[in-house]
């Protein structure tokens, strides 16, 4: 990424002034929660625009977890799933940018969560219940002989998302302990048969 960006706008001053976005608008929510914008509507020059275009997908893909890890460090809460969209601008100059920053809260005003896969892919999760186990029809499915054919089930509860082990064989352990169930936190390591993902509340 940084040799392609070697000249003109780069994508870390992107990632520093959406930093800078984040703090400023944060803000403390009804229950003394801060939370921070979570939505990012990034308006480049058509040049940049047409230079970003080309790296699009690694590129928001890195600005959006930028944004995870700052929200992480800072105790920030999002009201949603963090989102990231290039715009074209026709009036700004080539090396210049603005931020458009919102508070986007998910479907049902339920607050963000996501199951971070082995391979790394992201299961965003909603009002939907999520089931994991071996059989197709779950919503993951896993190709791992020590999961159960219906292993556990994630469920939205109030503004976060908790586990729910639906007696499996050889049970699901968060953060190391074996549990039935449990309410999700940012972070939490869950454990069924050989297989590890993490949970992320953004």
């Amino acid at each position: 990424m940084a040799r392609a960006f070697r000249t003109g706008l780069r994508p870390v001053e992107v990632a520093r002034r959406l930093i800078r976005e984040m703090d400023d608008a944060r803000v403390v929510d009804a229950s003394g929660r801060t939370v921070t914008a979570n939505h990012f509507a990034i308006r480049l020059s058509p040049d940049d625009y047409e230079r970003f275009a080309e790296v699009r997908e690694s590129l928001t893909r890195q600005l959006a977890e930028t944004a995870r890890e700052h929200a992480r460090d800072e105790h920030y809460g999002f009201m949603g799933p963090v989102g990231i969209d290039l715009e074209p601008d026709d009036h700004l100059r080539t090396s210049s940018f603005r931020i458009d920053v919102r508070l986007r809260e998910a479907e049902g005003g339920r607050g963000a969560g996501a199951l971070v896969l082995p391979n790394g892919e992201r299961v965003l999760l909603g009002e939907e219940f999520v089931t994991i186990g071996r059989l197709p029809e779950c919503t993951i499915c896993l190709a791992d002989p020590n999961v159960s054919r219906h292993h556990v089930e994630i469920r939205p509860r109030g503004m976060g998302f908790q586990l729910i082990d639906l007696g499996s064989t050889n049970g699901c352990t968060v953060n190391g302990v074996r549990v039935g169930e449990r309410d999700l936190v940012d972070g939490d390591q869950i454990r069924m048969g050989n297989t590890l993902m993490i949970f992320e509340a953004s």
